[in-house]
C-alpha cells in the first residue's frame, strides 16, 4: 500500500511538472511573438530618423532584440533578429538579401556578446559588461562586413568603401550601439516588470539583476549617443 501510494505521489509530480512546463513554454512563444512585433515596430520608428552618409539607417530594433536575449538566453535573441530581418526584407526593405544579411550580422553581433554575459552574470554589472562587448563586437564586426558586401549592393569600387570606413562606418555603428545600449538599460526593467506582474515571466529569485536607480544610467547613455549622433547628422 505504502508503494502504491509513493507511485501515485511521484506521477502527480511528474504530471505538475509537465503541465507547468507546457505553461512556461506557452508563454515564452507568446512573450517571443510580443519581442519581434515590437522590433519590426522599432524597425518603423527607425526610419523617421534622418540618415547617415545618405544610406546609414538607424535601427532601434536591435535594443529589443537585447532585452529578448536578456530574458530568454542568446538563441531567442537569434530567432527575433532573423524572423524580424526576413520580414523587412519583403515589405519595408529595398536592399534584398544584402541588408538581410548585414541586419542580422549587426544585430547578432550586439545582442548575442550582451545575452551571453548577461547569461553567466545575471547583474547590473553583467549587463554592463555585455552591452558594452556588444558595442565593440557590432563596431568591428561591421567594419568587415560593410567592407566585404557594400560595394556589392552599393555597386562602388571597394577603395570608395574602404575610404569610408574610419571617417563614417566606424563612428556610426559605434553610436547606434550605444543608443540602443541606453534604451535596452532603460526599457529592461519596466519590461520584466509588467511581465511579472502579468506572470509571462517567474519572480527574481536572486539579489541581482536590474535595480530601478540604475536605469539613471540607461538615460545618460542614451543622451550621450544621441546628442553624438545629431552632431554626425549635422544636426548639432
Amino acid at each position: 500500500m505504502e508503494n502504491t501510494t509513493q507511485n501515485a505521489q511521484e506521477r502527480a509530480r511528474i504530471s505538475a511538472g509537465s503541465g507547468e512546463g507546457k505553461k512556461t513554454d506557452s508563454g515564452r512563444l507568446a512573450i517571443t511573438a510580443m519581442l519581434i512585433a515590437m522590433a519590426f515596430v522599432a524597425v518603423l520608428i527607425g526610419r523617421l530618423v534622418p540618415n547617415v552618409a545618405g544610406f546609414l539607417s538607424y535601427d532601434p530594433k536591435d535594443a529589443v532584440v537585447a532585452i529578448g536575449g536578456f530574458l530568454f538566453g542568446p538563441l531567442t535573441a537569434v530567432i527575433v533578429s532573423v524572423i524580424v530581418s526576413f520580414i523587412e526584407m519583403f515589405t519595408i526593405s529595398s536592399t534584398g538579401l544584402y541588408g538581410f544579411l548585414m541586419n542580422v550580422v549587426s544585430t547578432c553581433a550586439f545582442a548575442l556578446p550582451a545575452a551571453i554575459v548577461y547569461k553567466h552574470m545575471r547583474s547590473m554589472k553583467g549587463a554592463l559588461i555585455g552591452l558594452a562587448a556588444g558595442m565593440l563586437c557590432m563596431t568591428a564586426m561591421m567594419l568587415l562586413w560593410n567592407y566585404i558586401i557594400t560595394p556589392f549592393y552599393m555597386g562602388v569600387p571597394r577603395s570608395v568603401v574602404a575610404s569610408m570606413l574610419v571617417p563614417v562606418f566606424l563612428p556610426f555603428n559605434l553610436i547606434k550601439s550605444g543608443i540602443n545600449s541606453g534604451l535596452t538599460l532603460l526599457l529592461y526593467k519596466p519590461l520584466v516588470g509588467a511581465l511579472r506582474a502579468a506572470k509571462l515571466v517567474p519572480q527574481s529569485s536572486g539579489k541581482g539583476g536590474f535595480k530601478a536607480g540604475y536605469m539613471l544610467i540607461g538615460v545618460l547613455v542614451l543622451i550621450t549617443f544621441v546628442l553624438l549622433f545629431l552632431v554626425m547628422t549635422g544636426v548639432l
